[in-house]
């Protein structure tokens, strides 16, 4: 499937077509939302409890997964493990509370973006815009061969053609949004870069509204990669600084 890379461009739409699967065990809310994702252009399918979610995103291979934390059966979060397992795939979570732990967690197990509960579909469509460009960018990226497929800072590679990551003799796993906030991060070592640039390159956002969200990636990056590669800048933003070798 071939998007458009529309980069903060209202008057274009991007992933026209795109399968966007919706797990959602409240019946209004997956209606609504399923109307509205419908009439931007794009094919949806509801799942109402976390089993069928999985059946479902192994069946169809939808080009975004909407999913809800709580739900009956087995929750968002096994959901989204399961999924990733399969065949890793953008996923919005959405969450009724507003904590920063639970968005780590998420983040933790394969999410790349959150919502919560109450949300704007205005927002979700956004969001969702936003993370079908990334796709799109991941889909060039995978193009480009040799050399220029690779970034290599200390002993951190990264193939965007394969799009891995290994830090020494370890391959580090990460979701598709912290790998396009690694590339960006690494293909200008020691250069401060901040939240609202990472923003509106990684995330495609055009306010400040959403630094949090960097901050949750960035810890998650943490996570995986080690804690000594990403420098904060404390009221500023963040640089790749591996140790020197």
């Amino acid at each position: 499937m071939s998007y458009q890379n529309a980069h903060n461009d209202a008057s274009t739409r991007p992933g026209m077509g795109a399968t966007i699967l919706i797990v959602e065990d409240e019946p209004a809310i997956a209606t609504a939302i399923a109307q509205r994702l419908t009439s931007e252009g794009w094919r949806t399918e509801v799942a109402r409890d976390g089993l069928s979610g999985v059946e479902a995103a192994n069946r169809i291979k939808p080009d975004v997964v909407v999913l809800d934390v709580m739900l009956p059966g087995i929750d968002g979060l096994e959901v989204c493990r399961r999924i990733q397992a399969e065949n890793p795939v953008p996923v919005l979570m959405l969450t009724a509370r507003d904590d920063e732990t639970d968005m780590l967690i998420g983040l933790g197990v394969g999410a790349d973006d959150y919502m919560t509960k109450p949300f704007s579909m205005r927002e979700l469509v956004a969001r969702l815009k936003a993370l079908l460009r990334r796709v799109d960018r991941a889909a060039q990226a995978s193009n480009t061969s040799g050399a220029d497929a690779l970034i290599t800072v200390g002993d951190v590679v990264i193939d965007r053609a394969q799009r891995r990551v290994h830090r020494g003799e370890e391959e580090i796993h990460l979701t598709p949004t912290e790998f396009e906030l690694l590339v960006m991060l690494a293909s200008s070592p020691k250069t401060v870069q901040t939240r609202e640039h990472l923003l509106a390159e990684v995330w495609d956002w055009v306010d400040a509204s959403g630094t949090r969200t960097v901050d949750s990636h960035i810890k998650a990056l943490r996570r995986k990669l080690g804690a000594d590669l990403i420098r904060t800048v404390h009221g500023v933003g963040y640089a790749f600084e591996p140790p020197a070798q």
